[in-house]
């Protein structure tokens, strides 16, 4: 197929597990209802985004995978013919715990998880306190509208993982976000549409999005959410989303403009990959 359907959300934390897996089922019902073939959820979707502060309690929200979260929208996938990206806090085994993104195929296959490889530790981004790195590779997932790539949060700021998504031939790559005011909100304009053109692919960058002071009082973040689907011309595909309110986003992404991008620019023909070594030089 050539134009694919994409949904997208961004959430504010309800303050209870159930109820944001409840809210996004109801989103993907939704967005299957208008036509999407494909949902993708903010980062840590189902809990706060706990890298706040450092405590052990939210080590409660990891799963297994396949675990009670994939094995829902699993079901759901293939009740509704949809695929879905699922950004979940993964348990590989106690204290072997992952930032992670499952994909279910629309026959709700579990196709494989996507690990986050670049893990922060900032003021108000504890995140090595709660994640290993990934181990798993930037891999692409052949799902029923196309190749799905990954990209963690974190992930976006390393040009790297982008570049080896597109040589692992990734049509679509879903950036799932927790990202908060002050020199984000600069990258976050740039940062993706440069990654979407660099590479000649689609990005679907989606963020929290809300103040989490039911979780955290005075130490909050008020997130931006403003998520958006951008092509491999750099062009946004629709409006940006809202700052501050929770919203589905459906957008048309047609693949072909990938083909026709390429061959304009030739990026991959011109690349030098035998200069590039001092990149991965220790």
């Amino acid at each position: 197929m050539s134009v694919v359907r994409v949904a997208f959300t961004q959430a504010t934390w309800t303050g209870d597990k159930e109820s944001m897996i409840q809210l996004h089922e109801d989103w993907t019902r939704k967005a299957a209802a208008e036509g999407a073939q494909i949902i993708g959820f903010q980062e840590l979707f189902y809990g706060p985004y706990f890298g706040i502060t450092q405590d052990t309690k939210y080590y409660e929200y990891a799963e297994t995978v396949p675990g009670p979260t994939t094995d829902r929208f699993s079901a759901l996938a293939k009740e509704l013919g949809i695929v879905i990206v699922l950004p979940i806090y993964e348990e590989d085994q106690p204290g072997v715990l992952y930032n992670t993104a499952a994909v279910i195929d629309a026959d709700g296959t579990l196709l494989g998880t996507y690990r986050k490889h670049h893990i922060p530790h900032l003021p108000k981004f504890w995140e090595k306190f709660y994640f290993r790195p990934g181990n798993q590779g930037y891999p692409v997932f052949e799902t029923a509208v196309g190749k799905i790539g990954v990209n963690i949060c974190y992930d976006r700021h390393f040009p790297e993982g982008w570049r080896v998504l597109a040589l692992n031939g990734a049509e679509i790559v879903f950036n799932p976000n927790a990202t908060a005011p002050g020199i984000s909100n600069k990258l976050w304009e740039v940062e993706q549409p440069a990654a979407a053109i660099a590479n000649g692919y689609y990005v679907v960058a989606n963020n929290r999005v809300g103040l989490e002071d039911n979780e955290y009082g005075d130490e909050a973040v008020n997130f931006y959410g403003s998520s958006y689907a951008v092509g491999p011309d750099g062009n946004y595909v629709g409006d940006v989303g809202s700052t501050t309110e929770d919203q589905l986003l459906i957008r048309d992404l047609d693949l072909d403009v990938i083909r026709t991008t390429r061959e304009r620019w030739q990026f991959f023909r011109d690349r030098r990959p035998d200069a590039y070594g001092p990149i991965v030089a220790p």
